[in-house]
């Protein structure tokens, strides 16, 4: 469908009765694509792709033993990608290539389909650091602080976002459902990081924060297994399925972050209100 060219428009802030903030036409633009990215996530439609067959229904019927493979390796993944967000992404002297995160994910994602979907375990922790590099090389674009345990923690959720659940309420953006849904274990393990010279990761509110992104990273990744179990993948079929893999989280990355640099520009409230505006311009024709 075509959509009609975004003007800029005034936008009541909730924080200050009365007045309004004017967004700038250059800035509703990259919200416009923001909300694109964030509200249809495509990547089961680009593995069904792949595999030829509908990747929701394949993931859904997974056998038991399939499952717990996909748990154990969201877990193993995610606690290798929080031990660099804490240890090693604000030392980074320069931004990297989404092209070169791009080609490592390909890279690992042709072992794995060479080798079999069983090796999840192994590849899944490699394909989600190098995926949270590339996340934190689009945070640092956007103007954030990779020294601040916050930023950090930021990148880890776009794992989150990348995914809807069958319990999502349509009516509601998707995207600020989750930020809200993980608003509170991420603020107390930002104070809890910020506080302590030394974290523990086993800590009970990383542990908190990584359960609920795990719930949701989960759903991804199944349709990332389902896709490289089918048994004709093979070693192409499986990088292209990584390919697909990083780029989505690329995707949703540029957006979670052109929203929060936006949100730094007009406030919160009056951008949640012109997410939601667009969000109903652009949803697709019933």
């Amino acid at each position: 469908m075509e959509h009609r060219r975004l003007t800029p428009v005034d936008v009541v802030d909730a924080n200050q009765p009365g007045d309004s903030v004017r967004i700038a036409h250059h800035d509703m633009e990259t919200l416009r694509r923001a909300v694109l990215a964030l509200e249809r996530p495509s990547l089961p439609a680009r593995l069904a792709a792949v595999v030829g067959k509908p990747i929701e229904l394949i993931a859904g019927n997974l056998p038991f033993g399939a499952s717990q493979i996909v748990s154990a390796a969201v877990q193993k993944g995610l606690e290798a990608a929080l031990k660099v967000a804490l240890s090693t992404l604000n030392d980074r002297p320069a931004e990297g290539s989404n092209l070169l995160h791009k080609s490592l994910a390909v890279a690992s994602g042709a072992i794995g389909g060479a080798l079999g979907a069983s090796t999840l375990a192994i590849e899944l922790p490699v394909s989600t650091i190098v995926m949270l590099r590339s996340i934190a090389d689009i945070a640092k674009s956007e103007g954030e602080d990779l020294r601040d345990p916050e930023t950090a923690l930021a990148c880890l959720q776009v794992f989150a976002l990348g995914g809807a659940s069958a319990g999502d309420d349509a009516a509601e953006s998707a995207y600020f459902a989750v930020r809200s849904f993980l608003a509170k274990s991420t603020a107390e393990a930002a104070r809890y990081i910020a506080e302590r010279s030394i974290v523990e990761e086993g800590a009970p509110h990383l542990v908190r924060f990584l359960t609920q992104i795990a719930a949701r990273f989960g759903i991804v990744v199944s349709h990332k297994f389902a896709a490289q179990a089918v048994p004709v993948i093979g070693a192409f079929g499986g990088a292209v399925v990584n390919y697909a893999f990083i780029d989505h989280f690329q995707t949703i990355a540029r957006g979670h972050f052109a929203v929060r640099r936006i949100e730094r520009t007009y406030g919160k409230d009056a951008v949640r209100a012109e997410y939601d505006r667009l969000r109903e311009v652009l949803a697709p024709a019933s």
